[in-house]
């Protein structure tokens, strides 16, 4: 469509939120790039691609109202599960960008987390304000084809839509299962503007185009506006360590319990009561998950788990603490994992199960009764 004059081109952008974490995830953890999406980038982005299918110059193409739509966790509950400073964190980066957020809470069933009415909210929302502040054109960050009638009704309006669609698929190094998410062939058909971003990130011509490379968050600038810890050494809760026997490294460091452990979870298989902190070392990393040194076999961890620290800041061999719990499986795996705060006692830590013969480190191999770990 040919624009000549310099009237402005309004644009709205509409998050369905589930689904731009779930892409923004797989970025981070799956794909090569290793980094989550930038919401500043995007919208730099979808600048560009509306000024290109308008035929119109980018200047006069402006995001003039955003909105994120998610089912969210209450305060109680994302405290528990060490969410809540993630969220907020989240939040602010929405809130610098001028992006409304709209939440529901999440229902929770059988013990799965269930979000509903939100498709519902964001297409209402969508209408009505594309009729109230008169959009140029309407963007959905969305691959479901619920939203097929809102683009039907959009379009009886004169108002252009344009869909950014990730299709792509990986394997689960953990299970083994093949995972895949594609956009619905129908809701790409009715819209003015399909975008296919797999195509378009993935492509080898534009890997040194700048606005693509600023669709994702650049590690240096997440590193240098991440707030740095500030602990007073005289408050840190003191360490219990082991004493050294027969020129052998530490077995053991223990950060007493902050809060109370869990009750009747069991122990794990080196004695630790379930819910009781423990310091070790990143044994392995993954794609999206790792273990964690633990003789005699390593234990699990999700990027879910942690609480202070990004995923992929994390590197082999680095201090880490955790608490163990039963998982679905029945296994012990890790929780609660984040970095030591006590910058002095950095050991590494191995099983201080009370044993009758104490494992001696031979060439930085665990040697315990002939056994190597």
């Amino acid at each position: 469509m040919n624009i000549s004059d310099n009237r402005l081109t309004r644009i709205g952008v509409f998050y369905d939120g589930n689904y731009f974490f779930h892409v923004s995830n797989y970025y981070n953890y799956e794909h090569p790039r290793r980094a989550r999406l930038s919401i500043s980038g995007l919208h730099e982005f979808i600048r560009r691609e509306v000024a290109k299918a308008e035929n119109t110059d980018m200047k006069l193409c402006q995001v003039v109202d955003a909105h994120y739509f998610r089912g969210r966790l209450s305060s109680y509950e994302a405290d528990e599960q060490n969410k809540l400073l993630s969220e907020r964190i989240f939040d602010d980066i929405l809130m610098n960008e001028g992006v409304v957020t709209h939440y529901l809470p999440l229902r929770n069933r059988d013990g799965k987390y269930e979000e509903k009415g939100i498709d519902v909210w964001l297409a209402l929302e969508s209408y009505e304000l594309s009729i109230n502040k008169q959009f140029n054109i309407v963007v959905l960050i969305a691959s479901d084809g619920d939203y097929m009638p809102l683009i039907r009704k959009l379009n009886t309006l004169g108002i252009r839509v344009m869909v950014l669609a990730w299709d792509f698929e990986y394997t689960d190094d953990r299970t083994g299962r093949l995972k895949k998410t594609t956009t619905s062939i129908e809701l790409l058909r009715e819209v003015t503007y399909p975008i296919l971003m797999q195509e378009i990130i993935d492509n080898k011509v534009m890997r040194t185009d700048p606005i693509i490379n600023n669709l994702f968050v650049h590690r240096e600038l997440y590193q240098s506006t991440r707030p740095k810890e500030n602990i007073n050494v005289a408050t840190v809760i003191p360490t219990i360590t082991l004493p050294v026997q027969n020129n052998t490294l530490p077995i053991a460091t223990i950060k007493p319990e902050i809060t109370p452990a869990l009750t009747n979870t069991g122990f794990s298989i080196n004695g630790h009561e379930h819910g009781t902190t423990i310091r070790s070392t990143v044994h392995s990393l993954k794609n999206g998950y790792g273990f964690i040194t633990y003789p005699p076999n390593n234990l699990f961890f999700h990027w879910r788990n942690l609480i202070n620290c990004d995923f992929n800041d994390l590197k082999e061999g680095d201090a880490i603490e955790f608490k163990i719990k039963r998982g679905e499986k029945g296994d012990d795996v890790a929780y609660d994992v984040m970095r030591p705060l006590n910058p002095v006692t950095n050991y590494t830590v191995q099983d201080i199960t009370p044993q009758s013969s104490i494992p001696t480190y031979t060439n930085g191999v665990v040697v315990e009764n002939g056994t190597q770990y």
